[in-house]
């Protein structure tokens, strides 16, 4: 194995700044009040908001601070009984999620057979997803079992709730969705 003298130098650094960092941790110094300085530094005249984070059904709550309009961090909520300030890997990468330069911010679609994406306004979109839904469900709805026991199920849609919706939005998705006659309902958290 051959040494460069760029692995003689990044091990010097590390090696010396192990020593530095253990020489002060061995004679008493505290680095937490740095440490928490900076941190305070960092979201100082930021607002902040809570939330719930959106990756699973426990609802970790978050702490969204905000400058002039744009997030520049979120963290866990200590006040939370269900994670107490702390976040799995997926809730402490909420702040990615918001900033990350790849994030659809428009609705896009492609027609059948076509190989481009097409951006449609939201309007048109949710009417072209009510017209599809009330289309498969005239086509695919069972008023009656071949016994003749009344049923009144949608069997060609399915729906797929986020693990994010609330007690209150889930009773909503509920009802419209059996008032549908969708019988193939999933949510995370459930009624």
């Amino acid at each position: 194995m051959e040494i460069s003298r760029r692995d003689v130098f990044r091990l010097s650094i590390a090696g010396g700044s192990g020593t530095a960092l253990g020489g002060l941790i061995a004679s008493g110094v505290s680095l937490s009040a740095v440490v928490a300085k900076a941190q305070e530094l960092r979201i100082a005249r930021a607002k902040v908001t809570p939330s719930v984070c959106p990756f699973c059904s426990v609802g970790c709550a978050t702490l969204v601070h905000t400058i002039n309009g744009q997030i520049v961090n979120i963290e866990g909520d200590s006040r939370s009984p269900h994670n107490e300030g702390a976040l799995c890997p997926k809730g402490a990468a909420t702040f990615q999620l918001h900033i990350n330069p790849n994030r659809p911010t428009q609705v896009l679609h492609r027609a059948p057979g076509a190989n481009e994406w097409e951006v449609w306004d939201l309007n048109r979109a949710m009417d072209r997803v009510a017209d599809l839904m009330k289309k498969t469900r005239d086509e695919t709805f069972i008023e009656r079992l071949p016994n003749g026991k009344l049923v009144n199920a949608t069997t060609g849609i399915f729906s797929l709730g986020g693990a994010t919706l609330d007690i209150e939005w889930n009773h909503i998705h509920q009802k419209l969705m059996r008032g549908l006659g969708i019988v193939a309902i999933e949510n995370q958290a459930r009624i």
